[in-house]
């Protein structure tokens, strides 16, 4: 049987371990195992054995915010195991703990040989992806360092710098080499008759640039506290709806994750933030349109993760241009990344702003706070980073020169640079992708809405009326331009995006709902398009298809041609909403909810495409994240959108 992965996730901590809490460290896994802090791959190789034999499963990690598995040595049906193997794991702030309790099974003493194999690579996660991609790191160098309770690996390449020590209690009888670059911690441990012994190991990870007294839990159940309390926190004061169960259950699931996907940021004047991580295993980093929709579906329940998104967002708003980063004056970041590509350059995810609407969406939320919260403090502090948005979308971002915001394809970045960020999304129906200048229907509808929020605050904060009544125009002058140059009249229906000469690209997609979310339609257009997203070829009965199947470029396994994302319904309902088409809000709600009760209350990432007719349980999508801030988030949204109903 494969070795199935299990996801830990703390923070900006994460692991992946296999059924019986190993780490292989073999590459091309999806995900790959490992200790992950900052982007690097802190600890590759976690395998024991007993007796020099790896040992049997009796209970494989089950899913949860502890790796637990119990474990024996392999043997027959005429002698029973001599002794059994309790493991527990648990990630912490740059921390990996374990506790492995030893007892036996015999009335008489007993040694049992334990060896635990460990390594760490640092390798970068972009050098694990799937995309055949190789880098250079000429100068890296590894090394190992014996400890007097454990190993500590070091790696260094110029001015970059980073380690793992791991120590165990008791401290291991030696540390052998294995002929490679991993080393082995071997321990003699003595069992009374019937007696039982513990382990305790501690990794701890020193990502380069990371100056903090670093604390490892003493065990996982410290651990296990320290997360219970966080989740609390997010969870205390939520109302949940009583005559919906499976709602309520979602969201305090979505809650909880969110916790955990809380990772550390910095403002604008150097103060510490906490704010929405986009997800695990591969975006554990701040990403700008997943922390916003997240704060934004959030909002009405935690307004926190909203004022700290804003701040930690401003605070790496561009202030000049950077071509090889798409940087532009008053662009909002898309993607932050901390790892060794990303600071010597060979990815250009450092600071990469390849986003066309992470910058109309940074306005929204600030609109949106400040309405639901009254905190005009914030409001008058952000002025500056808000008129800088409003800025680039009318400068640089298109809306003057083009009428519409714009994106053209990175080489070496992103083709897309909407929320449909991959390669082959844009496109006709038939599967045609354009060539050129992009305006993609969603990020208009975000402009819309951004200009009219921005003159609210302008107005009732600012005290700018001059500058109020130039957004709202804005606003309406875009609305009229949309409905002439998107809606396809044969279709009843918004084109995906224009390309560069004007033509409309149109695949019937998901997009339209965001219009919906966003109000960009006229009331008979809206309710239009409202119906149409319920019917059988965009609805799978588990949500709305990122593009309705019939279509040539539909594929139900794809990533943005087919499938079916959460967040993306959760826009569409709030839309529907919105527009007054209650009965299709609570539908696609309800279809939501059904697919994470079957997942343990939680949604993930994205969904196949395939009919909830044709197959009684949610199809998974390949390599989507299992733990995602705006999944997570989404329940939340659905309450907002339909209640308890």
């Amino acid at each position: 049987m494969t070795d199935r992965h299990h996801l830990l996730v703390h923070g900006a901590t994460f692991a992946v371990v296999g059924d019986r809490g190993d780490i292989s460290g073999v590459r091309g896994g999806s995900p790959p195992d490992g200790l992950f802090v900052r982007d690097a791959r802190h600890l590759s190789r976690w395998q024991l054995t007993v007796d020099g034999a790896v040992p049997e499963v009796l209970t494989p990690v089950a899913e949860g915010d502890a790796a637990r598995c119990v474990l024996v040595p392999r043997g027959g049906r005429q002698e029973p195991p001599a002794h059994t193997l309790f493991r527990e794991q648990a990630v912490g702030d740059n921390a990996f703990v374990e506790s492995l309790r030893i007892t036996s099974n015999r009335p008489v003493p007993t040694t049992v040989r334990l060896a635990l194999t460990v390594d760490a690579d640092f390798t970068d996660q972009f050098e694990l992806r799937c995309d055949h991609r190789t880098y250079v790191k000429a100068g890296a160098v590894r090394s190992r360092e014996v400890l007097d309770d454990g190993i500590e690996f070091a790696y260094r390449r110029a001015e970059w710098r980073s380690c793992t020590s791991i120590t165990a209690d008791p401290a291991p009888d030696a540390v052998e080499e294995t002929g490679t670059g991993a080393r082995r911690l071997v321990w003699a441990l003595a069992l009374a008759p019937h007696g039982t012994t513990e382990l305790l190991l501690r990794v701890i990870a020193r990502p380069h640039g990371e100056s903090r007294a670093l604390r490892v839990p003493r065990d996982p159940a410290a651990v296990r506290d320290q997360l219970r309390s966080l989740e609390e926190e997010f969870v205390e004061g939520v109302a949940f709806p009583a005559g919906w169960p499976e709602l309520s259950e979602a969201c305090a699931r979505g809650l909880a994750d969110l916790a955990a996907l809380q990772i550390p940021a910095t403002g604008p004047d150097g103060e510490e933030l906490r704010v929405p991580a986009a997800g695990a295993p591969w975006f554990l980093t701040l990403l700008g349109r997943d922390a916003l929709l997240t704060s934004l579906f959030a909002l009405p329940y935690r307004p926190r993760p909203a004022a700290a998104t804003l701040l930690a967002l401003a605070a790496t708003q561009a202030t000049g241009n950077g071509p090889s980063r798409l940087a532009q004056p008053g662009k909002i970041v898309h993607e932050v990344r901390h790892g060794e590509l990303a600071h010597f350059g060979q990815v250009p995810f450092g600071r990469y702003y390849g986003s066309v609407d992470a910058t109309p969406l940074f306005l929204i939320l600030l609109g949106a706070y400040v309405e639901r919260t009254t905190d005009t403090a914030l409001a008058r502090r952000l002025e500056p980073h808000a008129r800088a948005a409003v800025g680039w979308m009318l400068d640089h971002g298109g809306l003057t020169s083009r009428g519409y915001l714009v994106y053209r394809a990175d080489e070496g970045g992103l083709a897309n640079q909407n929320w449909k960020d991959s390669p082959g999304a844009i496109c006709c129906a038939d599967g045609t992708r354009p060539t050129g200048a992009v305006m993609a229907a969603g990020a208009q509808g975000y402009a819309y809405d951004a200009l009219r929020r921005t003159a609210w605050v302008a107005r009732t904060v600012w005290a700018d009326a001059t500058y109020a009544a130039l957004l709202e125009q804005a606003a309406a002058d875009l609305r009229d331009r949309f409905q002439r140059d998107f809606w396809m009249p044969e279709q009843s229906f918004p084109a995906l995006a224009l390309d560069g000469k004007g033509r409309r690209i149109d695949a019937l997609a998901s997009d339209a709902g965001h219009l919906l979310w966003s109000g960009l339609l006229d009331k008979e257009y809206g309710e239009l398009v409202g119906r149409r997203l319920l019917e059988p070829d965009f609805f799978s009965g588990w949500g709305v298809r990122t593009l309705a199947s019939g279509q040539p470029a539909h594929h139900p396994l794809s990533y943005h041609r087919g499938s079916v994302w959460p967040h993306d319904n959760a826009l569409i309902t709030l839309g529907l909403a919105r527009y007054g088409l209650h009965d299709e809000a609570r539908t696609v709600a309800r279809a939501l909810v059904d697919a994470a009760t079957t997942a343990g209350h939680r949604l993930p990432e994205v969904l196949a495409g395939y009919g909830r007719d044709t197959h009684p349980e949610p199809v998974p999508c390949p390599h989507a994240c299992v733990r995602e801030s705006r999944s997570a988030a989404v329940p939340l949204a659905l309450l907002t959108a339909v209640g308890g109903a």
